[in-house]
């Protein structure tokens, strides 16, 4: 799929060209331009091809000059590029390529390179971004449909050294087939993804890529008294799991990281009903399953040197004659009793279970994944995911890895004043749902209590894990958030 080469060879037919506003084309445009006798230069000055930032302009040249067609790509001023600019610039690119049909192309490294981007980074973030602006979402429509062009060769122009570079460009793609596996997950419609066909999925990825794997099934979850779980899953017909992942990429099991991930597979809301328009779109109430999934697709394709325990407590949240209700007071695998008021905050109790599991595992840190709260999209749209923590520095390490990977994190408060909220109940230790006042913060804290002492950070991405239209870097739907931040995180640790 790649290829990396040090000089620009004629027999390639479509060729990509950075331009900045401000910085001297590269040798490669050079060369072409001398060739097709200053053209390049007038188009530019005509305004024919722009400079501006995501600006796309194919040129069809003569066949002398060695190559069909030129897309030339807008990059702006060298000084206001970063990371999240270059990505969406590059998605703007593949996903025009992907519309013409191109399947074969070069990339003129020397014309994309600037100050806050190296070769490696930017052969990174070309492979990350052509594989996550190319993806579509499968469907279940009986007519035919129209094929979809994709890039099955990318090849780059570059004297960097071939090596490095080809671990850059394998590592920004296997982000991208994270990222695109949380995707493919959360569109799947909830009669087809149960829990136990999520922890079917969970032991091909683990055979895939050799990580240990263990379903606790019912009977393992009521042994563990994992009683919060298992009062979610009291109105299903469909049993519960918990799904657990070990990636040990260290030689002592030690300095271990759990990723938890909410895995409500479908949300009615329970005896809290959701209304008519509430309910639909609730099958991705496990993107926060998801995320954790995809985060360990990307890690089984790197091998980082890190230790990481996945942890994903699924079930649906349905309605029947035995399914749990307000009022119920049930007891959490951290024995501490929890007053139920609201069926709709389930995810929560589902978390508790999985965090202390996590913690009775001797994990030494603690990322949650849910899409909690409608609070949180309130508060911060469709823009930011919410974060919590209990500990400044993990948080900051959370925090600048999100922003490095294109998916930023906003920190709310966290104080004994919301603390108290979760633990006001005149009949048990803790209630589920005091207020919906500050709604994102009650539910952070209510994870929190069982997080304990454990340096955690909470992301409740419900604002962020659907995008309401097509994008740069993906197509209207789910957008895998947080897989990549999980999978940095593990990498760079």
């Amino acid at each position: 799929m790649f290829q990396i080469t040090k000089s620009y060879k004629n027999e390639e037919e479509t060729l990509v060209i950075g331009l900045f506003t401000n910085k001297a084309p590269s040798p490669t445009f050079n060369n072409l331009n001398e060739q097709l006798k200053g053209a390049l230069q007038r188009y530019i000055q005509d305004g024919d091809i722009s400079t501006n930032y995501k600006e796309i302009e194919k040129v069809l040249v003569p066949e002398y000059s060695g190559v069909k067609r030129i897309y030339f790509i807008g990059l702006g001023n060298e000084s206001s590029i970063n990371k999240s600019r270059y990505r969406k610039a590059f998605g703007n690119l593949f996903k025009r390529m992907q519309k013409d049909g191109i399947q074969r192309a070069a990339v003129d490294v020397n014309s994309i390179l600037s100050v806050f981007a190296t070769e490696n980074d930017c052969a990174s973030l070309i492979s990350e971004c052509m594989g996550m602006a190319t993806f579509q979402l499968s469907h279940f429509k009986t007519k035919k449909q129209k094929e979809t062009a994709y890039i099955d060769q990318l090849t780059l122009i570059t004297e960097a050294e071939e090596s490095e570079l080809m671990f850059s460009l394998a590592a920004g793609y296997a982000f991208s087939k994270g990222v695109n596996t949380a995707r493919h997950l959360v569109h799947s419609p909830a009669n087809l993804l149960t829990a136990s066909s999520m922890a079917e999925f969970a032991r091909e990825l683990a055979l895939m890529h050799d990580f240990s794997v263990e379903i606790l099934e019912e009977e393992d979850l009521e042994r563990l008294g994992m009683g919060a779980l298992l009062a979610v899953n009291q109105g299903s017909t469909e049993p519960p799991a918990l799904i657990v992942l070990k990636y040990q990429g260290l030689e002592q099991w030690e300095n271990v990281t759990a990723f938890v991930g909410k895995g409500i597979t479908y949300d009615t809301g329970g005896y809290s009903l959701k209304s008519k328009t509430g309910m639909p779109g609730m099958k991705g109430d496990m993107g926060g399953a998801a995320a954790v999934l995809g985060a360990m697709e990307t890690i089984g394709r790197v091998r980082p040197k890190c230790n990481i325990l996945a942890v994903i407590p699924s079930t649906d949240n349905m309605i029947s004659g035995g399914a749990f209700k307000p009022d119920d007071v049930i007891t959490s695998m951290s024995g501490r009793t929890i007053e139920v008021l609201n069926t709709d905050a389930e995810g929560r109790l589902a978390l508790a279970d999985g965090v202390t599991y996590a913690k009775q595992n001797k994990v030494d840190r603690i990322i949650d994944v849910a899409t909690l709260t409608g609070g949180v999209v309130t508060a911060l749209g469709s823009w930011m995911t919410g974060a919590m923590t209990n500990n400044q520095d993990f948080y900051k390490e959370i925090e600048q890895t999100a922003e490095e990977m294109g998916e930023p994190i906003w920190q709310l408060p966290y104080n004994e004043d919301y603390k108290e909220q979760v633990r006001k109940s005149d009949v048990a230790d803790l209630n589920n749902s005091p207020t919906r006042k500050a709604h994102p913060i009650m539910g952070g804290a209510f994870v929190g209590e069982f997080a304990e002492d454990t340096p955690w950070v909470h992301l409740d991405i419900a604002g962020t894990s659907m995008a309401d239209a097509p994008h740069e870097l993906g197509p209207k739907g789910p957008t895998g958030v947080m897989a990549k931040t999980l999978a940095a995180y593990a990498i760079n640790s």
